[in-house]
């Protein structure tokens, strides 16, 4: 179970690579926030398999409301990046 752990946060830390390589270059204000918001994703992915291996029930209820805050978080910043008030 440690192997499988291990490689996905490999993979997780390589996707995060490409993560910030796109919010650094991307070309327009949408690219960018598409790029945080999937760091974000990756981050509480992350977050999620190492709780998981620490077998830390609390953390996955953390992350659970991180979630929820982090969705409500893009939908605000894609309204404001649109002209609208949210």
């Amino acid at each position: 179970m440690t192997l499988v752990i291990d490689v996905l946060l490999v993979m997780l830390t390589a996707a995060m690579g490409i993560v910030i390589w796109r919010a650094v270059r991307g070309p327009t204000d949408a690219d960018r926030l598409i790029a945080v918001d999937l760091g974000f994703v990756v981050f509480v992915a992350a977050t999620a398999l190492l709780a998981a291996d620490a077998r830390a029930h609390a953390t996955l209820a953390l992350v659970l409301v991180v979630t929820l805050v982090g969705f409500l978080a893009t939908v605000a910043i894609a309204l404001l990046l649109e002209g609208r008030t949210p």
